[in-house]
C-alpha cells in the first residue's frame, strides 16, 4: 500500500490551468482500481492519495505524470506501508 502526499509549492498559482489534466489523472486512477482514496489535506495545503496493488515503482512512475506533478503545482512524498493488522474491511489491504 501506498500514499502520496502532494503538497503545494511555490507555484501553486498554476493549479488553475492544469486541473482538468489532474482531475482526469485521479478519475483514472480511480476508475482502474488502483486508488482507493483520494482526498484534501487540510487546511488548503494540497491533496493525498491511497493506492494499492501495484509495487513501488509503478506508484512513483504513476505520480509522476500527474500534471500537478509535473508543472510543479504539488511537490510529490511517497510513503509505502506494509499493512500489519487492519480492521476486517480493511484486510484486502494486507495481500
Amino acid at each position: 500500500m501506498h500514499v502520496a502526499l502532494l503538497r503545494f509549492s511555490a507555484n501553486k498559482s498554476a493549479a488553475a490551468e492544469h486541473m482538468e489534466g489532474h482531475q482526469n489523472w485521479i478519475r483514472r486512477g480511480v476508475e482502474e482500481g488502483v486508488f482507493l482514496l483520494v482526498g484534501s489535506i487540510q487546511p488548503g495545503q494540497g491533496g493525498a492519495v491511497l493506492a494499492a496493488g501495484l509495487t513501488l515503482e509503478d506508484f512513483r512512475a504513476r505520480v509522476a505524470e500527474d500534471p500537478f506533478v509535473v508543472h510543479d503545482v504539488v511537490t510529490a512524498e511517497i510513503i509505502e506501508i506494509t499493512p500489519n493488522l487492519t480492521d476486517p474491511r480493511l484486510a484486502f489491504l494486507k495481500d
